[in-house]
């Protein structure tokens, strides 16, 4: 069922005329963040900001812009945050045709996670492997776009395992995109390498280590560099206004 879910998600998401107006260091940093998958190198951006601000446009446009990706969404459900791994079942369904590619302590720990054969206590170390795994082997032969709105809304021990693997994402052509409403010092987001020691483009300064839009929208990323149109766009709001 969560497959079937997840593709109409996708289906009704992915809209190809997806215009977002006014938005133009938003939408390049969704572009570079996808180019850098697509040259073979992970990617990992948070969007936060309060509801109703565009986080879900901006991920719309992700999707309508990953041309050659094959594109995976998953979104926090409110009703399902105490249900562990609701969340990771949702992203990791479409990918199981790639379930026995994993070891077997990773594929037997990701089974027994979502709900596909019973098992002893879990080890969660594990099935952040597997979820990494799993990513790196989906990415094999097509780069890979997982976009996820709503994460403040995670359950917790899914949120946990996909900031894990996306700690461990290196060369694989992989990008990871989270939206989310939650402060940064309140979500297990936070703990992604490089949320709060980056600075985002298109802010010059090198004392910006984010930026936020004017429609108060925070975006980190947690890529290793920078697109080289960096260099040619003036600070950002917060250095502004600093």
């Amino acid at each position: 069922m969560s497959g079937r879910i997840t593709s109409a998600m996708s289906a009704s998401r992915s809209r190809p005329g997806t215009r977002l107006l006014d938005r133009h260091g938003e939408r390049a940093l969704m572009e570079g963040v996808l180019g850098q998958a697509r040259a073979g190198s992970s990617a990992v951006l948070v969007v936060r900001g309060e509801p109703g601000i565009g986080k879900t446009a901006l991920l719309d446009y992700a999707a309508a812009r990953a041309l050659g990706f094959r594109v995976i969404w998953a979104r926090g459900v409110e009703s399902e945050m105490e249900l562990a791994f609701a969340g990771l079942h949702q992203l990791c369904a479409p990918m199981l045709g790639r379930l026995g590619q994993l070891p077997k302590p990773e594929r037997d720990a990701l089974a027994v996670a979502l709900g596909m054969q019973q098992g002893q206590a879990l080890d969660r170390f594990l099935v952040g492997l597997a979820a990494l795994s799993l990513l790196a082997a989906t990415a094999e032969n097509q780069p890979l776009a997982c976009l996820v709105d709503d994460a403040q809304w995670l359950d917790r021990a899914s949120v946990q395992c996909l900031a894990f693997a996306a700690r461990r994402l290196l060369a694989e052509p992989v990008a990871l995109i989270f939206a989310a409403c939650q402060p940064d010092d309140d979500h297990d987001l936070a703990g992604l390498p490089g949320a709060d020691r980056h600075r985002t483009w298109p802010c010059r300064r090198a004392s910006c280590w984010s930026r936020r839009s004017a429609d108060g929208s925070t975006l980190r990323c947690a890529t290793g560099s920078l697109p080289k149109q960096a260099a040619t766009h003036s600070p950002c709001c917060n250095c502004l206004a600093g």
